[in-house]
């Protein structure tokens, strides 16, 4: 008897450790596969990555698009290479950014899973299906789109499929407790006043970048209550016309910028940043015509974020930063900057060393 309820026992321990690992992802797909996967093709969200799969995550990607990693984040991404020397010897499968992406290669890496960004699974279209008829199971993710919902939702669906369920919720509870905490502190306060302009400072003073209607800056200044210009006039990104922001009269500015390769006059942000080199290319925006009027140049008002930190697990110390402008008095014990050390810290294999988060200075 003995040795039956001990093979039986056995069995069952196998059959566990082999069963399915299923989770819904943003799309609302179901994704099953049968193990822990041991080669993965990494579309998008680096990041948030490696602090769901944990230190060894990247040991298991066979296959990632680059440019939207080393030519967007560069110095992030070099210092992930030097953490992570294996990491210079994955191969690209291109970007659907500007149409480089190639099915071909992700089939040809033979992964147990691909994991894709919204906007990836979105261009590919019906291409997508080539996963299907090759039997590659593929989750599909979205921070983008900058709601506790969908950040919670991918976290999870990704942490099962990567046998990181604890992890996962751990960083999916970190995630919302920040947001309670922020709605928490504002729930008794009406809804700033405070008129937002939110710009990506990537081309320079000359050409006015990317507003955010519905997604990403856009979406957390209206979560916070903040007053997003660019809200109805544009739907996820685009330019606002010098004019219209103009006539807008911001009362606070933000300049999204990153470490984008070749853009001299970008508003370098990011790691390894240069705070006096931050604030002289801010200061070169504001010398745009009519710009020396707004109110958020009188009064000071001005900033810098890092755009590599929105969509992320971490974006929440972007939220908290923001809310620090709307409502001083309510988050004058929140240092956004440090949580974000912290986080690095505990998450993720490189520090957070640089210019993230900083307001101008004359």
């Amino acid at each position: 008897m003995k040795k039956l309820l001990l093979a039986a026992a056995l069995t069952l321990s196998a059959l566990t450790a082999h069963a399915d690992l299923t989770a819904t992802d943003v799309k609302g797909r179901t994704v099953t596969v049968p193990k822990v996967p041991e080669r993965v093709v990494l579309g998008f969200y680096y990041e948030d990555y490696l602090a769901i799969g944990g230190k060894d995550a990247m040991d298991k990607v066979v296959a990632l698009a680059l440019s939207t990693w080393k030519d967007w984040r560069p110095q992030q991404y070099a210092l992930y290479e030097k953490a992570l020397p294996k990491l210079k010897d994955i191969p690209d499968i291109g970007n659907t950014e500007d149409g480089t992406f190639s099915i071909e290669k992700v089939i040809a890496a033979n992964p147990d899973l691909v994991i894709l960004a919204a906007w990836n699974y979105d261009a590919l279209g019906e291409s997508v299906k080539q996963f299907d008829t090759a039997g590659i199971p593929y989750v599909v993710l979205d921070y983008n789109a900058q709601t506790v919902d969908k950040h919670v939702t991918s976290t999870l669906a990704l942490g099962t499929l990567l046998g990181q369920e604890e992890r996962a919720k751990e960083l999916a509870d970190n995630y919302k407790n920040a947001f309670a905490d922020i709605e928490k502190r504002i729930a008794s306060l009406k809804p700033s006043s405070k008129k937002v302009y939110v710009e990506l400072a990537r081309d320079g003073v000359d050409t006015f970048g990317n507003s955010y209607g519905n997604a990403m800056w856009g979406a957390l200044i209206t979560q916070l209550g903040g007053q997003n210009i660019a809200k109805d006039q544009i739907g996820s990104s685009g330019p606002l016309s010098p004019e219209y922001i103009i006539s807008e009269a911001p009362d606070l500015i933000f300049l999204a910028g990153s470490e984008w390769l070749n853009k001299p006059q970008a508003v370098t942000v990011g790691f390894g940043a240069d705070e006096k080199i931050v604030n002289e290319r801010i200061a070169a925006y504001l010398k745009r015509p009519g710009w020396a009027d707004l109110p958020a140049v009188q009064k000071g008002e001005v900033f810098a974020l890092y755009h590599g930190g929105a969509r992320t697990l971490a974006d929440y110390v972007y939220a908290q930063f923001i809310a620090k402008q709307l409502y001083p008095e309510a988050f004058k014990d929140v240092d956004p900057v440090q949580n974000l050390r912290d986080y690095y810290q505990k998450w993720l294999p490189i520090p957070a060393d640089g210019v993230f988060m900083t307001q101008y200075h004359k």
